[in-house]
């Protein structure tokens, strides 16, 4: 129940839909959305969003639904339905794509078997009764006319027809050129009048040739003849033509007779093709407001996340702005929330954006929020939004928010939702106030759900010392003056009444005289307000401060973890490589010292032989001895510089200085970067750094001097758009790129919203923005990194 019966208009509804109609193909689809209503059946709440959310996939993720054709063929079925009527060579038409249509959507989601199972039940149990086709096919041809030869008489007709126009051309050439070798024709070619081929002569040689005269010029210089010659042979073609209409509607009605038992079945394919056309137009529009299926629960309750509020989510993105989003929670222990806070600064916002999301999904409209959100089932709505008083009832303002609230206290229950913009406005605050808190301590003895936004502070007050009842406000900038349009629950906030007049330009001494007017409880409530509002603000602050540290330790730690797991593995490389080289090494000895030996017998151990034998001995001793690396500190006044290479104190980890920020150097290791102090590195020549870690460190800068941080994915799948930019997006964390740039094209936005979606979900993104207008606009995304 909605109560009074404009709310659908309060909330902005009535707009809601007619967005949605503008997104359908047909005539019976907008009548549908106009149907729309509030349900609060949970079973089809949920079915009707499950059909939604499931169309919205498809739009997004698979092939196109193969729907080309929506006409009305419940009005054609109506007509057939009648006994001696009959369907015309167009409706015939209408009646084959609109089968044809149906029959491919339902071949689309049988290739789909279970994928889609909220809008196969569409057409669960409906036949697919191709036997209309075949019967239609057989008398209309592709482009919707009848085809010569539907029955033998048709034919017959065609060709007789085709003979005589043929005869009758001959016999009227003949006739023109001996009128023209004469010279009595005018100016022009054999033209038709009447349906009749006609000859242009002269009026002063009318007379000269016999025949019909069907018309003149408008000078009266020109009379149009149909010659004697070929008059009986069109009188024929006349006849003909007419005897081929009568056999037209034979068939016509024979093929109408035919198709009428199939009525009931065309009815079900027209209702099919109906709601196909409205899911369809609810998904484009859950996709034009970023809409989400939310969790839908069977309890009068709701927990928003990141929701918008849809219009005004339309209107900023025109203008390239954001909606600021709402956090909110309605249940069992917070019953109702009493919003507070200064004009302008989003109350009213906030209200009609929980009660129209609240509408939209219990209509089974997908809504601009989180799927994390959850979204109960309201029995009724009571809702008092602006001035309704009224001439006719002889309603003040007050009057008609008294009567309102009259209704509301007798009929709200457990399972009602209400929202009270202004509460208790309208007379004197001296007993507005009062009766506003008895009527909400009435509403909340009820356990009744809601919110309402108040300026009073007797409001304020028992909402704070109230259970079940819950104090909010919406922040504010007090050092600015500015709205913030976020929604803080717990504290109420202050209307800065004073603090606005004095932006705006109200002379100190009216200020100073207002001041003074008001009770000292007031004001020393107001400055506590004030207060509580700029303690809030330095909270969040510190708080988003906060995060963002949180965000770099938590880089920090996984680099380092990294870093680790990159030197364990070295390590056990390097000690692998060592004992094979190790191994090679003795074998080669072994075989040494053999032909060494053998060869000193051969020589029966001559002294200059063995001597060279020996000397050859120790030049491989040599070779395969380890000379010392002694690493050159660089000294204190060296200036460490971008390319130099250097180590960490206390370790034995070499690398290459990539960046200097500061008291800080940002070194790469292979593939791995690390932040250090620069007392703790120091300057080794490049000399002593092993040629393993030079040939890594050289193939990587390659491999940075190679790489472009832009990518274009047009034309690609959702899935292969998002693969290549995952690569790219991981290799420009690796070589330390700040931004990236996407090519996605514009087209209807799909691409582009699945991108920005998929990347936000990376805690190393910093934001996202469009191209200048100039040079593509949103058909590229900038991608800056932390």
């Amino acid at each position: 129940m909605l109560y009074p019966e404009n709310t659908i208009d309060k909330l902005g509804f009535t707009e809601v839909k007619e967005l949605i109609k503008a997104h359908c193909l047909s005539v019976m689809g907008q009548q549908m959305v106009e149907k729309i209503q509030v349900m609060s059946n949970y079973d089809n709440i949920s079915k009707f969003l499950s059909q939604a959310h499931e169309f919205k996939n498809i739009l997004q993720n698979d092939a196109a639904l193969p729907i080309q054709h929506f006409f009305d063929i419940k009005a054609l079925a109506n007509k057939a339905r009648l006994e001696g009527a009959f369907l015309t060579e167009e409706e015939f038409y209408q009646v084959l794509a609109s089968l044809n249509t149906v029959f491919a959507v339902i071949a689309y989601f049988n290739e789909r078997e279970g994928q889609y199972p909220n809008l196969e039940a569409l057409f669960e149990h409906l036949p697919i009764e191709k036997a209309i086709i075949r019967k239609i096919e057989q008398v209309i041809d592709a482009k919707g006319k009848i085809k010569p030869n539907a029955s033998r008489e048709l034919a017959d007709i065609s060709t007789g027809i085709a003979k005589a126009e043929q005869e009758a051309r001959r016999k009227i050439d003949q006739v023109f050129k001996s009128a023209s070798g004469n010279g009595w024709t005018a100016d022009g070619s054999l033209t038709v009048r009447d349906g009749r081929l006609c000859i242009p002569l002269l009026a002063e040689n009318k007379r000269k040739l016999k025949g019909f005269i069907h018309d003149e010029s408008a000078s009266g210089q020109t009379v149009y003849m149909e010659p004697e010659e070929v008059f009986t042979l069109n009188n024929k073609i006349r006849d003909l033509e007419f005897e081929r209409r009568r056999e037209i509607i034979k068939i016509l009605t024979a093929l109408t007779d035919e198709l009428r038992p199939y009525v009931p079945l065309l009815l079900s394919y027209h209702s099919l093709l109906t709601k196909l056309d409205f899911v369809r137009a609810k998904a484009l529009f859950a996709i034009d407001i970023e809409g989400e299926l939310p969790q839908v629960v069977n309890e009068a309750r709701l927990k928003l996340v990141n929701a918008r509020h849809p219009l005004l989510f339309l209107n900023f993105k025109k203008e390239h702005k954001t909606v600021v989003p709402l956090n909110l929670q309605i249940d069992d222990r917070t019953r109702v929330v009493v919003v507070s806070g200064p004009n302008a600064g989003g109350k009213s916002v906030c209200m009609k954006t929980v009660g129209l999301l609240q509408l939209m999904v219990q209509a089974g409209l997908l809504i601009p929020a989180d799927e994390a959100s959850v979204v109960g089932v309201f029995k009724q709505f009571f809702v008092d939004i602006g001035d309704d008083q009224s001439i006719e009832s002889d309603l003040s303002t007050y009057s008609a928010h008294l009567s309102k609230m009259k209704n509301f206290v007798e009929n709200a229950n457990a399972k009602s939702l209400i929202l009270i913009d202004e509460f208790g406005t309208g007379t004197d605050p001296q007993f507005g106030g009062p009766i506003a808190e008895a009527v909400l301590e009435s509403l909340n003895h009820k356990k009744v759900k809601g919110m309402v936004t108040t300026h009073y502070s007797n409001l304020k007050i028992f909402a704070g010392n109230t259970e079940g009842i819950e104090n909010a406000s919406m922040l504010f900038n007090n050092v600015e003056m500015k709205p913030l349009y976020m929604l803080e629950v717990g504290k109420p906030g202050s209307s800065y009444a004073f603090e606005i007049a004095q932006k705006i330009g109200l002379p100190q001494n009216v200020l100073n005289l207002a001041k003074n007017k008001i009770s000292a409880g007031q004001k020393n409530v107001d400055t506590l307000l004030v207060g509580l509002e700029r303690e809030k603000k330095e909270i969040l602050d510190t708080r988003v401060k906060l995060e963002k540290q949180q965000r770099q330790v938590n880089a920090l730690l996984t680099e380092n973890e990294q870093l680790k797991s990159y030197l364990e593995e070295n390590k056990k490389v390097l000690i692998r490589e060592a004992k094979d080289e190790a191994k090679n090494i003795i074998l080669n000895a072994n075989k040494l010292v053999e032909n060494t030996i053998a060869e000193i017998k051969s020589s029966n151990a001559d002294k200059e032989k063995t001597k060279d034998l020996r000397e050859n001995l120790n030049r491989e001793l040599q070779k395969n001895t380890a000379k010392p690396v002694v690493a050159k500190a660089a000294a204190t006044d060296e200036e460490i510089k971008v390319g130099d290479w250097v180590k960490l104190a206390d370790s034995e980890t070499t690398g290459q200085v990539i960046e200097l920020i500061k008291d800080n150097v940002i070194i790469a290791i292979g593939d791995l970067r690390t932040v250090a102090k620069r007392k703790r590195v120091q300057k080794v020549a490049k000399s002593v750094v092993p040629k393993e870690v030079r040939r890594s460190m050289n193939s990587h800068t390659g491999d940075i001097a190679s790489f472009s941080p832009e990518i274009d994915v047009r034309g690609m799948r959702t899935e292969d758009a998002l693969g290549a930019i995952e690569r790219l997006f991981d290799r420009a964390l690796m070589m330390g790129f700040g931004n990236l740039k996407i090519l996605h094209g514009k087209g209807d936005g799909i691409l582009r919203k699945m991108i920005r979606q998929y990347l936000k979900k990376y805690d190393q993104v910093d934001r996202m923005e469009d191209e200048h207008m100039d040079r593509g606009g949103d058909g590229i995304t900038y991608v800056y990194l932390k």
